[in-house]
């Protein structure tokens, strides 16, 4: 009889602010942020003062992630506030993968702060792996400085529920027989893809606890909720088939994703950001060597529904300039005016070389896009990223401040 999978779910307990506080306390820092009123602001400009996170004494007085600063302050008067650093972040989330590649090769990054690690071959290694995820926690806060939630499951899902249940610093299982007891009982909006609008539609029907959506019957919910339908179902029972994506060394792709602070609707400020999310691919792309023959634009809206469009170029390149183009353009194409809480860019369909069908109609400059783009990369790189960008993206970017 083959023996079920074991899947960890590692989520480090409330990141940004986490990070922060070990980046301050190694600078030097007397205070560590997560025990006073503390929260991390992030730009006050360009968020509109949005909390990022807060540490567990401003919990207490309330506050609560994406409300604004002044009305935290309202809540507490002495509370601190702290900018994000996502470089630092993206570097800690690396360094965290990396030690997990020491424990399993099977290991899938899930966000900055979370990744899967399929454990299923490690039983030769150790005999009882919960007690492993217990040492590999404290290890873990030992080594990097701070706390994660480790769930333990037979499948992602569950795993990922697990780790979500009581916080900070904690291991729980929700394995195959115990999802009755453990995750049925849980309200409906707790269950992985259920957001606030779908949450609303299932208690209009009755359907209050992730058990009643689990006894539901499949065609009834397909009446109200399409195709969704069956992943609510599955979800509910605890089924999830998908395997533990391994980090390829070759890319066969290059991508970056971004969850936003707060839903955001309004186009010019979602191309605002992919400008600079196409200036970080197209950088790790002419890093490579490499030519993008497909450009995609991936949306995640705020009730956790994926969805992206993607063309095929004529002719591949790797010059920011183009790769924006075709982005907005996509963009327009695909948006639908929904809220969404995370925007991406990827590049895909590699080549080493430029393979260009010449047009009758192109200009000469076309023809030095590349090379001039080449020369800007080598003065960011030793001026700083944004020292020199085109003029024409330099516009655009302020014609969108403006809108």
């Amino acid at each position: 009889m083959e023996k079920k999978r074991i899947i960890f779910h590692v989520d480090v307990n409330n990141a940004f602010l986490s990070w922060t506080a070990v980046k301050m306390l190694e600078e030097g820092s007397s205070i560590d942020i997560r025990t006073i009123p503390s929260v991390i602001g992030g730009d006050e400009e360009n968020r509109h003062g949005i909390v990022l996170a807060k540490s567990p004494v401003a919990k207490k007085y309330g506050i609560k992630t994406a409300e604004t600063l002044y009305e935290a302050r309202k809540k507490c008067s002495s509370l601190k506030t702290y900018p994000s650093d996502h470089a630092y972040y993206k570097m800690k989330s690396h360094e965290l993968y990396q030690y997990f590649l020491t424990i399993t090769p099977n290991v899938e990054p899930f966000s900055i702060d979370e990744s899967f690690l399929d454990m299923s071959g490690m039983r030769y290694l150790h005999k009882d792996l919960i007690q492993f995820a217990y040492e590999m926690k404290d290890e873990i806060k030992k080594r990097f400085g701070y706390t994660v939630n480790i769930g333990i499951a037979n499948c992602k899902l569950c795993a990922k529920m697990a780790s979500d249940f009581e916080k900070p610093d904690k291991v729980h299982t929700l394995f195959d027989e115990e999802i009755k007891t453990k995750m049925w009982p849980l309200p409906v909006e707790d269950l992985f893809m259920v957001g606030k609008s779908t949450s609303e539609k299932l208690k209009q029907l009755g359907i209050k606890t992730i058990g009643d959506l689990a006894s539901k019957d499949l065609n009834y919910l397909r009446k109200y909720f399409k195709s969704f339908a069956v992943t609510l179902h599955e979800y509910a029972n605890g089924i999830d088939n998908s395997l533990v994506g391994k980090k390829k060394t070759e890319s066969k792709s290059i991508s970056t994703t971004e969850t936003l602070s707060t839903d955001v609707v309004d186009k010019a400020i979602l191309k605002k950001i992919l400008l600079k999310q196409v200036d970080e691919v197209g950088r790790d792309l002419r890093r490579q060597g490499f030519y993008a023959s497909t450009i995609a634009v991936i949306l995640r809206t705020k009730d956790f529904v994926d969805y992206s469009h993607q063309t095929k170029l004529v002719n591949a390149t790797n010059v920011n300039e183009e790769i924006y183009k075709t982005v907005c353009q996509l963009l327009d194409h695909v948006y639908r005016g929904e809220p969404i809480r995370l925007i991406g860019v990827r590049l895909a369909d590699f080549t080493k070389e430029r393979i260009k069908q010449v047009s009758l109609f192109e200009r000469p400059s076309d023809v030095e896009n590349e090379k001039v783009q080449k020369t800007m990369d080598e003065i960011n790189d030793r001026f700083g990223s944004t020292s020199i960008i085109p003029a024409s993206l330099l516009k655009q970017e302020k014609k969108i401040d403006k809108n």
